[in-house]
This record gives C-alpha cells, sequence and structure tokens, in this order.
C-alpha cells in the first residue's frame, strides 16, 4: 500500500484496534479475522514494524506444559498444537506457513530443599490432574537420567520431555500475521499516544502525529507498555517492564544436544542453541526499567550464571561467552499471570498482557480467546475466566507459580 492510500485508509473508523503488533496483538488479529470471520475492520498499530526491541523477538521461545495453575497448562497445550500444525493451519494462497522447528528436548527443574521439593509436588499435583505426565525424580534417578549433572545438593526434580522444548518465535509471528492479512486485517507502523473516552467508553485512539481513529474496541496488546495504554484512560494496570539478560556461550565439555532446559535451585536456566547453550540468571533485586532501556546486565554472567552453572556440571566449568541480550517480560507485578479480557474501568477496552514470561507459549489461546469474547461476548473454547482482567478490581490473585 503507498503511503498516500494508507494515510487515507487511516482516517477511516476501525471495528477493533489492536494496539501492539507483537505475537499476542498478531494473534487477536489472525483468530479473529482467519478463524472466527469477523466482518468489521481490525487494524492493528505497531510503533516498531522490525519488532528489533519487541519481546517476542528476544524470547528465548520456550513453550512448557510444567505450569502450576490449569488455565496456563491449557493455554501452553493448545499453544502446542498450533505449532506443530503451524504449516497447514496457517497456509495462506502462496502456500504452507514455516515449520516452527519444535524441538522438544523437555524441561527439568530441580530443588535444592525441602520445600522447593514441596513446590514441585505440588505443581505435578496440578500437572497430572489436568493430564500432564509429569515425573518426579529423586536425586539418583535424576543423576542416571542427567549424568552430566551433580546431584548431591538436590532433593527432587520434575522432568518431562514431550511438548515441551523451544520453537521458532519469528516464524511464529510472520506466520500469524501473513494469515491475518490475507482475511483482511491491516498492519499500519503508527504509534499509539492516547485513547479518547466518552461516557466510560472507549471511542478512539488517537496516534503520535494526533490523528484519531473511531473505534468500537480497543486491545490493549502493548506487552511492556501495556500501563501506559490504561494509563491514557485513567486506569490501573499492574504490568511493568522487567529486564532479562540471556548469554550465549560455548562449554568444553557440554552436556548432549538433546540435554532439556533446565533450571537450577538457583533460578538460573541453560538450554541447548545450535552448537552451544544460552542461558540466564534471575535479576536480584529486579526493578521496573524504563521502557527503552535494553542495555544487557553483564554482572549477571560472571556472577551469577556461571557460577551456577559450573557448580551444577563439570562440563559448565569451562565456559565461552560468545554473546548477549536484554529483553523484556510485562511483569505483572501482582501475580505474575495474565490478564485477559475487559478492564473493568472502561468500556470497549480489553487486556492481553501481563504474561511474566510466558505470553509468546499462550500467545495463540489468548488470541483466540480474545477473539471469541469480541464475537460471542465470552468464552469458548477455553475458559480464560482465571485470567480475567477484572481481578485487578476484586483483588482476586491468580499467582502462576512456576516463572522463570
Amino acid at each position: 500500500m503507498s503511503g498516500g492510500a494508507a494515510a487515507r485508509g487511516a482516517a477511516a473508523a476501525a471495528d477493533v484496534v489492536v494496539i501492539g503488533g507483537g505475537v499476542i496483538g498478531a494473534a487477536v488479529a489472525c483468530w479473529l479475522k482467519a478463524f472466527e470471520g469477523f466482518a468489521g475492520r481490525v487494524l492493528v498499530l505497531e510503533r516498531d514494524p522490525t519488532h528489533a526491541r519487541a519481546s517476542t523477538a528476544l524470547s528465548a521461545s520456550g513453550i512448557r506444559l510444567q505450569f502450576t495453575t490449569p488455565v496456563n497448562i491449557a493455554l501452553s497445550r493448545f499453544g502446542l498444537e498450533v505449532i506443530r500444525d503451524f504449516p497447514e493451519l496457517m497456509a495462506t494462497s502462496c502456500g504452507p506457513a514455516p515449520d516452527l522447528a519444535l524441538k522438544e528436548n523437555g524441561y527439568l527443574f530441580l530443588a535444592g530443599s525441602e520445600t522447593a521439593a514441596a513446590g514441585l509436588r505440588a505443581a505435578a499435583e496440578v500437572q497430572r490432574a489436568e493430564g500432564v505426565p509429569t515425573e518426579l525424580l529423586a536425586p539418583d534417578e535424576i543423576a542416571a537420567r542427567f549424568p552430566w549433572l551433580r546431584t548431591a545438593d538436590l532433593t527432587l526434580g520434575s522432568f518431562l520431555r514431550e511438548g515441551q522444548g523451544w520453537f521458532d518465535n519469528m516464524g511464529l509471528l510472520r506466520g500469524l500475521r501473513e494469515k491475518a492479512r490475507e482475511a483482511g486485517a491491516e498492519f499500519r507502523h503508527a504509534e499509539a499516544a492516547a485513547l479518547r473516552i466518552k461516557s466510560g467508553r472507549v471511542t478512539a485512539v488517537t496516534l503520535a502525529g494526533g490523528e484519531a481513529i473511531p473505534c468500537g474496541l480497543v486491545v490493549d496488546a502493548a506487552g511492556p507498555r501495556a500501563a501506559e495504554v490504561c494509563g491514557w484512560a485513567g486506569l490501573p494496570l499492574p504490568v511493568r517492564p522487567r529486564k532479562r539478560t540471556v548469554f550465549a556461550f560455548d562449554a568444553a565439555d557440554p552436556p548432549p544436544p538433546d540435554a532439556p532446559l533446565t533450571i537450577d535451585p538457583t533460578g538460573c536456566w541453560c538450554r541447548p542453541e545450535g552448537s552451544g547453550f544460552i542461558g540466564a540468571a534471575p535479576p536480584d533485586p529486579d526493578p521496573d526499567v524504563a521502557p527503552d532501556d535494553f542495555e544487557p546486565r553483564h554482572e549477571e554472567w560472571e556472577g551469577a550464571l556461571w557460577p551456577a552453572l559450573a557448580a551444577r556440571s563439570p562440563g559448565f566449568e569451562a565456559l565461552k561467552l560468545r554473546g548477549f541480550w536484554a529483553g523484556h517480560y510485562e511483569w505483572n507485578t501482582d501475580d505474575q499471570n495474565g490478564l485477559v479480557g475487559p478492564h473493568p474501568g472502561c468500556e470497549g477496552l480489553l487486556i492481553a498482557a501481563g504474561f511474566s514470561g510466558h505470553g509468546l507459549q499462550h500467545a495463540v489461546g489468548v488470541g483466540r480467546g480474545i477473539a471469541e469474547w469480541i464475537m460471542h461476548g465470552g468464552w469458548r473454547s477455553l475458559d480464560l475466566s482465571p485470567l480475567a482482567a477484572s481481578r485487578i478490581e476484586r483483588g482476586a490473585a491468580a499467582p502462576e507459580a512456576a516463572v522463570i
């Protein structure tokens, strides 16, 4: 579309404006137009079409079923189905969508105290009740299964291979966007700057240049900036940008390439990536950061991650750092779980944010849920009511404990 045509089209009203063109915003548009057959105009606004600093692009791209809430397990299960069927499900007139190269190495959570072991047992009970065959491993079983790990200080492990691993994050975004575009969704390079509210209802989105787009519904899928969008309506949203630095490295005597993503009792994690590994340490302290602060925390390498890995495996004693990057979690400061659906303080404003590190793997399920709510006025395929954005005002927390 030419610049003139884009400008002329932007003056028209939209039935739904999605603020944020990352994977969640793209999933909303895709499900609404391609799968629900929404007849109205869907416009997705994205301030950075390169996605260079988007949480989608900077994610470690994992998917797992080892969560502590049934709704997150269900979202991951649906995400896994979509990833596996992606080429056919997201096919367009140009042909199949990309294969997302799912690598099912599994996840291994390690506990180093009886309190942590009790947490793994409680989580496994929830997971098994949802049909997830999580294995609980004693230290000697961990040593037998994963002989490259030191286990003397461990109390328990929680492991599942099938249905857990990592995949092509940007392939997921591209496929969703192309499917949505072909079905009629519009994606525009523009920065939203304000909401217009009349009689308690959102009526328009104002762009940074001053242009106002009249609309019936707004979906806040702005990730770490989601609270800013709600702030334009004078509404609270407990979502803040939190920085995570990921390090890429080689090991002199590495674990095998089918090693699982392993979460140490320290909270540090690592997994294979290409011929080497990537990993990260939990920040301590973990303050809110500016939305444009992407400076890696270099001290987390020598101060936390490398020592934890070296203590856990002889193969990680000699490491060579190859690179690093920093991205943002859209951190829900209340309970580290997603906020989905209508904001109770403003009619016509829907929230899809606050996933605290698991937004990529839950994006397609959240996109489907928001689309169904718009079409039918409620949840259909999956009950997302435990994640209702209305719990902000009700003070009803829905904590997710398995946050990496």
